[in-house]
């Protein structure tokens, strides 16, 4: 069993009440725009992160992080990317791999808007963790907390946190 901590849009705010909501995590994924370094180096301290690069992310952290992030987490098939749509509004850079070779659970950030939904066409898992930092239009900032084991995903948490 993996239990996995999941951000995005830190956009450089990293602080002690987000470690301490990670602490716990086997793993640590970050949906992009990421801001600086900084933010999965101190990340980097308490568990493994998967990380891909946002548009707001510089040459450093592109150096560092791909575009997308496709992997096996136990026996689910998990692809990261920062800006991939929803499910019937799929962004134009995933729609030809998303129809051809489904991931079980896509993940995404940029919208800064927590989601969680299912795509019954394609069998589906989408999660959008919102934004954790506090650059953006949100008001209130979000994480989402959840477990893996084996082909399933279950435990699912959200986590807000005052502006």
């Amino acid at each position: 069993m993996i239990r996995v901590s999941l951000l995005s849009d830190t956009h450089s705010y990293i602080d002690d009440q987000i470690l301490k909501l990670c602490e716990e995590s086997d793993e640590i994924w970050h949906a992009g725009d990421i801001g600086t370094l900084d933010v999965t180096d101190q990340l980097q301290k308490l568990a493994p992160v998967r990380a891909v690069y946002g548009n707001i992310d510089g040459t450093e952290i592109r150096n560092t992080w791909p575009l997308h992030n496709r992997f096996m987490c136990e026996n689910v098939d998990v692809w990261i990317t920062h800006i991939g749509g929803y499910p019937n509004r799929y962004s134009h850079y995933v729609k030809p791999e998303i129809y051809t070779n489904p991931p079980k659970l896509f993940i995404t950030g940029h919208s800064h808007i927590l989601k969680v939904m299912n795509d019954k066409k394609l069998g589906i898992l989408h999660m959008n963790p919102g934004a954790i930092g506090k650059h953006g239009f949100h008001k209130v900032r979000t994480l989402l907390r959840f477990k893996i084991e084996r082909d399933r995903i279950f435990d699912l948490e959200v986590v807000e946190l005052k502006r």
